[in-house]
């Protein structure tokens, strides 16, 4: 867009938590605008986190400490400068931050292998929370790449 930027939209919290960053999750969970689905299965992922943890954390705190834990800082982008490709590191913007975070977790999650989606989410959820898990490498790799290139950082556009 050339003139200015767009509206942003107002997320409304979730009906069970009360929590927008759980609607963002549930968004980008979604398949075929099939919300209530996705919903379920979120609130079923949050049960058996439940179940398993007892009562010494609330589902909702091992959710968002799986969030912060996969949630990466910089990235690498590549940039050609004469003839060559440089990955460059760069810094990540706030919401770019969560969006690449919710993504990572929900896609390491249908990878896993168990029964039922919201085993997986649950199992990703807790290992995340827990400093583990694909997405949590996933973070980790990407820190690493973006260090190994550090001298090119001064290629930032």
């Amino acid at each position: 867009m050339r003139k200015r930027k767009p509206k942003l939209r107002i997320t409304t919290p979730d009906p069970r938590y009360g929590d927008i960053l759980v609607t963002k999750f549930v968004n980008n969970l979604m398949w075929a605008g099939k919300k209530g689905l996705a919903f379920d299965l979120f609130y079923a992922a949050m049960d058996k986190i439940g179940e398993k943890e007892g009562e010494e954390q609330q589902p909702l705190e091992i959710f968002k400490s799986a969030l912060i834990n996969a949630t990466p800082q910089v990235e690498v982008r590549s940039r050609r400068i004469g003839g060559a490709t440089f990955q460059i590191p760069t810094e990540i913007p706030g919401k770019r931050k969560t969006s690449i975070g919710m993504k990572w977790l929900i896609r390491f999650s249908r990878e896993r292998n168990g029964k039922g989606f919201a085993e997986k989410l649950a199992a990703e959820l807790l290992a995340a929370s827990k400093g583990e898990g694909a997405a949590v490498k996933r973070k980790e790799d990407t820190h690493r790449m973006a260090e190994s290139n550090r001298a090119f950082a001064h290629f930032r556009a």
